[in-house]
């Protein structure tokens, strides 16, 4: 069990205590008291919890280069993060990976903030919960990076900097700063807004195929659904019109700030721009949803298991099923 200022910090599919969510927000912020509050644990999804280190001087933020691993891999800098080890309190485990892996030490550990979130790089069975605290060195600043990390830098402006941060780390930084970079929507501005799950399915592959969508206001209640046969096509051109129709009805009822959901990993980890669209018969579909999304004032992707999209799966389902039974 881990204790955050003497309250217990639940480990699952998380609603801070006091607030109803129906729907997970893709990044839910919390700020001041909130942020030593007990957590509720809500279904079965697994959960990564993670402590992450803001260090500052005038040089700006320091982060550090990522490890490769593999020659390809692209290059990712982030700030200092570390697990939490069994027996470990959160400030604990902060201390310990500052110094194992960046060879620090810090005078001071104060809580900041705590945010959660679906996982922004892809992952489908993990929620995460980040604890973030201020860490203050004594100068002079000099990392010796270790194991995971090979280089370090301070970031003045990391909305305008040539360093890849990775998606965790600039989610933290555009909380803290209020600043957000080039690209990005608000986290602010998507944590409690219109959640859209979209789906498609296909009978065969390519086949019979149909999409859904379902919309969820704020506060999770379901507002609309809705499905759709498209004819004959494949799974993943049904994902892709799918998405394209939940973009499209967002569009048609005035959303300015919505969260799209899915359960193909290959369309969210390519609308995040992790993956590169390769299949020439999506490049037409994936143009046009581009274009769209100028419409927004913010929007996020997001991925989760098939059993946390089941409305938008039956509504795609039951299309194909109605056309079918007239045949």
């Amino acid at each position: 069990m881990i204790f955050l200022n003497n309250h217990v910090l639940g480990i699952s599919w998380l609603t801070p205590v006091g607030v109803s969510h129906k729907i997970l927000p893709t990044l839910y912020i919390l700020r001041g008291k909130q942020a030593s509050e007990a957590f509720m644990i809500r279904g079965g999804m697994k959960q990564r919890i993670r402590v992450v280190g803001l260090i500052k001087n005038e040089e700006g933020v320091l982060v550090f280069k990522r490890s490769r691993g593999r020659s390809d891999a692209p290059v990712f800098w982030e700030l200092p993060t570390g697990k939490i080890k069994f027996g470990e309190q959160p400030e604990e485990a902060m201390a310990r990976s500052l110094t194992e892996y960046t060879g620090l030490d810090a005078s001071s550990v104060k809580l900041k903030d705590v945010i959660t979130f679906l996982a922004p790089e892809g992952s489908s069975q993990l929620s995460n919960l980040y604890i973030i605290y201020n860490l203050e060195i004594n100068n002079p600043i000099k990392p010796t990076p270790r194991d995971r990390y090979t280089g370090y830098k301070f970031v003045k402006d990391f909305t305008n900097s040539s360093i890849h941060l990775n998606e965790t780390s600039m989610s933290v930084l555009e909380i803290e700063e209020g600043k957000v970079a080039p690209g990005h929507s608000s986290p602010r501005d998507t944590a409690n807004s219109i959640t859209i799950n979209v789906d498609g399915a296909s009978r065969g592959n390519p086949g019979p195929s149909g999409i859904g969508y379902c919309i969820h206001d704020s506060s999770g209640k379901i507002t609309e659904r809705k499905g759709e046969f498209i004819g004959f096509a494949t799974s993943r051109m049904a994902e892709y019109c799918a998405m394209r129709k939940g973009i499209e009805r967002a569009i048609e009822l005035g959303y300015r700030s919505v969260r799209f959901i899915s359960d193909s990993l290959m369309v969210v980890n390519q609308l995040n721009g992790i993956f590169h669209v390769k299949n020439r018969d999506i490049a037409p579909v994936y143009q046009d949803i581009q274009s769209k999304l100028n419409n927004f004032d913010a929007i996020s992707f997001t991925h989760v298991p098939r059993n946390k999209n089941m409305i938008a799966d039956s509504e795609a389902n039951a299309a194909i099923d109605e056309i079918l039974q007239r045949t």
